[in-house]
């Protein structure tokens, strides 16, 4: 059985910063046993770090020019010494992570930075 979370209005939905982007680069974090540090081209001026709980299911080198979907706006957070400024989408099913990622048939037609509605 799904974990139901309650409704929310639309107006609370459009808080919600959701884009494209692009993995440049892919680093495991030194220490720690799941962490990735990306860097990620969301449209701006200069790419996003982003840190992702994957390592245990992903090589930094397969992530790297995939378009995900990610949650600019979330608060920075810091882990293990490196600060997170959003949050990679994943389906999560039995604890495993699975990218939500763009079809490889429009993935050149939607820039990095795209806003998802």
């Amino acid at each position: 059985m799904l974990n139901k979370k309650p409704e929310v209005e639309y107006s609370e939905f459009l808080k919600l910063d959701i884009r494209v982007g692009k993995i440049i680069s892919a680093e495991l974090i030194p220490k720690s046993r799941n962490l990735i540090k990306t860097m990620i081209d969301i449209g701006e001026s200069e790419p996003r770090q982003i840190l992702a709980g994957m390592a245990n299911y992903f090589k930094p080198e397969e992530l790297i020019g995939k378009k995900v979907i990610i949650l600019a706006n979330l608060k920075p957070r810091k882990m293990m010494g490196f600060e997170s400024n959003g949050m990679i989408l994943a389906a999560d099913v039995n604890n495993k992570p699975y990218l939500i990622t763009l079809e490889r048939d429009v993935e050149n037609e939607v820039p990095p930075g795209a806003i998802i509605r």
